[in-house]
């Protein structure tokens, strides 16, 4: 009897056992797994923006060094034209002086009678060998005049010729600088929107990388909860044999979690010291040209381009002292002050407060005061 009852006991006991035997339950791996995918092929998107966004900002640094180029290229034909109109004015003045002396001279040899172009002067040579001499040498008179003011005439229109093609040179360039500047526009509407897409897809990783964290966190709970209840199931068993057996025992169970944390940095910085008695005088340099023409090339007194225009301001002199690629390169400021330099890359102009710059905007206008774009900066020479 003791031994049928202890072989129940075993019998029970290995039932016990043997229910412990449970498959843990955990979430679909597809589920973990989908999600994961779905953050690689985000993070596959990102880097594809990212590398766009890298290309289309290379292609803008080549736009911007072809359109400082460029305007080295206007400043020196502008240069250039400006030289040619003083040489034309020149060489009609020139014209003109010889064209008045030549009528007065014809005037006075035929109303006085005594000049050797004169027909009585010929006629009245002596033989015909003289006769002909003197006839001859009046025609070298008369041919001499004419090749004189031939000559004049040919410079004149040498040099009408050389500043109507200079002038076209301008224009040309002035046209391919207006492509370069919608080619910048267009690559700073790209890139604006290009690097709203990479920061759209960063917001999607993270959500993504959260849900990951958050599958993982669930299962590894799952896990954990099953294994707890294993634990207790064995304890269980345990204790159920050892009853059938007259014995006792006991079980425990553990538990833990953990914790992270983070933390954030600062920077900061200053800009470069304002002196008011500095910037005023810029800016009453800029007001006193006000209504000046713009000329590309021109550094003053009376046409400037906007760089020119810059440039004096800045100094007092009629000398130029950089252009809107070099201003870029000065030191930025972001608290601009009436006298700093507003610039971009293709155009620039003095601050004078409440979002107003003096400026020399384009050919055809006159120095004025207008607002600052949004796209430019604001630097402190």
């Amino acid at each position: 009897m003791r031994l049928r009852k202890r072989v129940h006991s075993a019998f029970i006991a290995t039932v016990l056992t043997c229910s412990l035997a449970v498959t843990p339950v955990f979430a679909a791996p597809d589920t973990l797994e989908s999600l994961q995918q779905e953050q690689e092929n985000l993070q596959n998107q990102k880097e594809a923006a990212q590398s766009e966004l890298n290309s289309l900002q290379s292609d803008l640094d080549t736009i911007v060094t072809k359109l400082a180029d460029l305007e080295d290229q206007l400043i020196a034909k502008g240069e250039e034209i400006i030289k040619i109109k003083a040489d034309l004015e020149a060489a009609e003045e020139k014209r003109q002086e010889q064209y008045d002396a030549m009528k007065l001279r014809i005037k006075y040899m035929y109303e006085a009678g005594t000049g050797t172009a004169t027909m009585e002067k010929v006629m009245t040579s002596g033989d015909i060998s003289s006769m002909l001499t003197q006839a001859e040498y009046s025609q070298q008179v008369h041919e001499y005049d004419r090749e004189q003011l031939q000559e004049y005439a040919n410079t004149v229109q040498e040099i009408a010729d050389l500043q109507a093609k200079s002038e076209q040179e301008l224009a040309d360039l002035e046209d391919l600088e207006g492509e370069y500047q919608q080619q910048e526009e267009d690559l700073n509407s790209m890139i604006s929107s290009k690097a709203d897409e990479v920061s759209d897809l960063d917001g999607m990783i993270q959500e993504a990388a959260r849900k990951v964290q958050e599958e993982k966190d669930r299962q590894e709970a799952e896990a954990e909860r099953q294994r707890q209840l294993e634990e207790q199931q064995r304890q269980q068993a345990a204790a159920a044999a050892q009853q059938s057996n007259n014995n006792s025992g006991g079980g425990t169970s553990t538990g833990g979690g953990g914790s992270t944390g983070g933390g954030s940095t600062s920077s900061g910085g200053s800009d470069n010291s304002y002196n008011a008695v500095t910037g005023n005088a810029i800016v009453d340099r800029a007001y006193s040209k006000i209504g000046c023409w713009y000329e590309w090339g021109a550094v003053g007194p009376n046409t400037f381009d906007c760089s020119g225009l810059v440039s004096y301001a800045l100094t007092g002199s009629y000398s130029r002292l950089g252009t809107t690629y070099t201003f870029l390169g000065w030191t930025r400021v972001s608290n601009p002050q009436p006298g700093d330099v507003c610039t971009s890359s293709t155009h620039c102009g003095i601050y004078i407060g409440n979002g107003q710059m003096i400026h020399a905007p384009h050919t055809g206008a006159q120095v004025t005061i207008g607002s600052v774009p949004s796209n430019m900066i604001y630097v402190r020479y």
